[in-house]
């Protein structure tokens, strides 16, 4: 027990120094905290400058709440909770492991430091961007992460930020299912992560924008605006009933497993899901809104 409450301490105190080196830090460009406030500067600009649905506001609804979000999931989260929470799950796994007699090195099938670089990065793009697609398929088909999900699909006019509104157990949900993929790839350094991380990013906050692109020919490959509002549509096709268009930021996999709809220009399409009147318009009430007994009951 000492050790994972050691675990648990170093986990915050490393959160802090980092985050506070970030803020304070602005010389090295895998920032996080400045890559996030520079990356949303240059999606919002370009909703600014051509926007899709042009009655739109600049700071449409819900615009603050949703900019909320995005630095509460991306850093306070860290700090309060997912990092030490993270770390001592990293802990006791490995500490499972061993009492079966496997070591997780053992687990490592071979290292992306063995590949040249450019092809390292590829399979750990692909490898998760992969996972996640699975993971946010499970979102929408388990009605008690269903409940956790409704948070982002609650997003009623699409904008950048909007990408970053979610519960906080949705990243535990991610991270949990990605984590023995990754082992078994291998290592990677912070930069190399921090290069996939700004791509996903950029390309997530697009996705959200009020913007009327979907890349050309690249669309069967890269997750884009026009596909992606289908996806927050709230009147789903009778035959998906359980959603459409999972891809974070390739799009590839809903086209290879048939789960793609752009049926035609979704500029005006109603977002939602069914029920959402009633759902909590401010920050506590939603992050609260899955635990109560409604919640939970409600169809999905």
């Amino acid at each position: 027990m000492e050790k994972y409450i050691e675990v648990i301490k170093k986990s915050y105190s490393g959160y802090w120094n980092y985050l506070k080196h970030e803020l304070i830090s602005i010389n090295h460009w895998d920032n996080f905290f400045y890559g996030l406030i520079v990356i949303s500067f240059i999606v919002w600009f370009l909703e600014i400058i051509f926007p899709w649905r042009k009655q739109q506001s600049i700071f449409r609804k819900d615009f603050w709440l949703d900019t909320f979000y995005m630095f509460f999931n991306f850093f306070i989260l860290n700090l309060i909770v997912l990092i030490a929470l993270s770390n001592t799950a990293s802990e006791l796994f490995k500490d499972a492991l061993k009492t079966i007699g496997i070591s997780f090195s053992s687990l490592q099938l071979f290292d992306v430091d063995d590949l040249p670089k450019w092809l390292g990065l590829f399979v750990f793009f692909i490898v998760t961007d992969f996972i996640q697609w699975n993971t946010h398929r499970l979102l929408h088909r388990i009605p008690f992460l269903w409940n956790f999900h409704k948070v982002h699909h609650s997003v009623k006019e699409m904008g950048f930020a909007a990408h970053l509104r979610y519960h906080w157990m949705e990243p535990i949900v991610y991270k949990s299912l990605l984590y023995i993929p990754i082992a078994v790839i291998g290592g990677f350094d912070a930069q190399d992560v921090a290069m996939v991380h700004f791509f996903a990013l950029t390309v997530g906050h697009l996705n959200h924008a009020n913007l009327g692109w979907d890349y050309g020919i690249l669309k069967y490959v890269f997750n884009n605006p026009k596909m992606h509002i289908w996806h927050h549509v709230k009147e789903l096709p009778k035959n998906k009933k359980f959603g459409i268009n999972y891809g974070l930021t390739l799009s590839i996999w809903d086209y290879i497993f048939k789960t793609n709809h752009v049926p035609y220009n979704g500029r005006d399409i109603e977002l939602g899901f069914e029920g959402d009147e009633t759902f909590p318009s401010d920050f506590i009430a939603q992050e609260l809104y899955p635990w109560n007994k409604h919640g939970f009951n409600k169809k999905a």
